[in-house]
């Protein structure tokens, strides 16, 4: 029987008592790496990670690691994904821009703290994939673009905060200018294969603050026709 008060986290559409169960557990275990943000962790809470997982690898899905998705991608381990939503710093009425749509478990995570998302995916079977089954879940404040996330998504900026789950070698400087003033870039910034830093940059006029947070390891962020 569900007693807990997450239960308002069940989805009916997907969950049974197991799944849930097993989302609070994962949740409760990775908690810190929200930095003690009740918004991430109740956002966490209510995205059903295993929706978001290929059908073969669902039994793992609440566990803490990355799992591929397919043409070479993942979807990130949760506790990254806390630590990067929370690094975010975002609020209900900010406008986020994601680079690396994937599976769409990250966007989703985002699109419950905020008003509106927009992710690109440069790999086209996960950006015709992805807005299937945020639909069929109800994220209808997410829109999947397929893009090069080099370009970014200018139309819809200046960002109040922007999100890449993919690592360049460099800080993609063009994706800067799409921030606006005061906004926040979350980033794995390092080599294609090996550790990379996952950094906190900050606009502040013309120029950027940056600042590190811990090491991690992502796919390569690639452009079109490499």
């Amino acid at each position: 029987m569900r007693d807990d008060a997450a239960t308002r986290f069940f989805v009916p559409e997907v969950d049974d008592d197991d799944t849930w169960r097993r989302r609070l557990a994962l949740v409760r275990s990775i908690e810190g790496d929200a930095r003690g943000n009740r918004r991430v962790v109740e956002a966490m809470m209510a995205v059903p990670r295993h929706a978001f997982v290929p059908a073969p690898l669902r039994d793992r899905a609440y566990q803490d690691c990355p799992l591929p998705i397919g043409h070479g991608q993942t979807i990130s381990q949760p506790a990254v994904v806390a630590m990067m939503t929370e690094a975010l710093c975002v609020g209900d009425d900010d406008v986020v821009m994601e680079v690396g749509t994937g599976s769409g478990y990250q966007a989703a995570v985002v699109s419950r703290l905020v008003r509106r998302v927009e992710t690109l995916e440069i790999v086209a079977p996960l950006a015709d994939q992805a807005p299937v089954t945020l639909q069929r879940l109800g994220y209808d404040n997410v829109k999947v673009h397929r893009a090069d996330g080099y370009g970014g998504w200018a139309g819809a900026g200046p960002y109040d905060a922007v999100l890449i789950t993919a690592a360049p070698e460099q800080v993609p400087q063009g994706l800067i200018g799409q921030l606006r003033d005061g906004g926040r870039m979350v980033v794995p910034v390092g080599p294609q294969s090996g550790v990379q830093d996952l950094m906190v940059l900050v606009r502040d006029g013309t120029s950027t603050q940056a600042r590190s947070i811990a090491p991690v390891r992502f796919v390569p962020m690639v452009r079109s026709g490499h």
